[in-house]
């Protein structure tokens, strides 16, 4: 069956995730609850940790009355588009960008290596001298 309403992918919705614009995603529609946050009992919070996602499970588990659940219908502003990947496609990254990261924490530590040995030193000499005056 066509739906009327307009489709927004997952990736979509997760752009609008700030207290300006705020989208959530709860059983496959999308709500603009943009005007809501300062009005929502739970404190803005509360949503704007369910962006992103999809907050069905959230929603559910807060235990909303029936009145929340029928104030919801008037921020809905279309359906989840299931077609489209849930998870954006994650970037492949160069093995090379690896090894310069390593290379260059490991120049690091060798960089200050008299630190670590400097304390330990003073930690034996302090303990010999401490042994010694019993």
């Amino acid at each position: 069956m066509p739906t009327l309403t307009k489709l927004f992918s997952m990736q979509e919705a997760s752009l609008h995730n700030s207290k300006d614009d705020c989208w959530v995603v709860i059983d496959g529609k999308v709500y603009d609850v943009t005007t809501y946050l300062d009005e929502h009992p739970g404190g803005d919070d509360v949503i704007l940790v369910a962006t992103g996602k999809d907050a069905t499970d959230d929603f559910e588990d807060a235990g909303h009355s029936n009145d929340a659940r029928e104030l919801m219908k008037s921020f809905c502003i279309g359906e989840l588009d299931v077609s489209s990947p849930a998870i954006p496609e994650l970037k492949i990254t160069d093995k090379k960008q690896q090894t310069d990261v390593a290379q260059k924490l490991l120049n690091l530590t060798k960089q200050y290596w008299a630190v670590p040995v400097a304390i330990v030193g003073i930690s034996v000499v302090a303990g010999f001298l401490f042994m010694r005056k019993k």
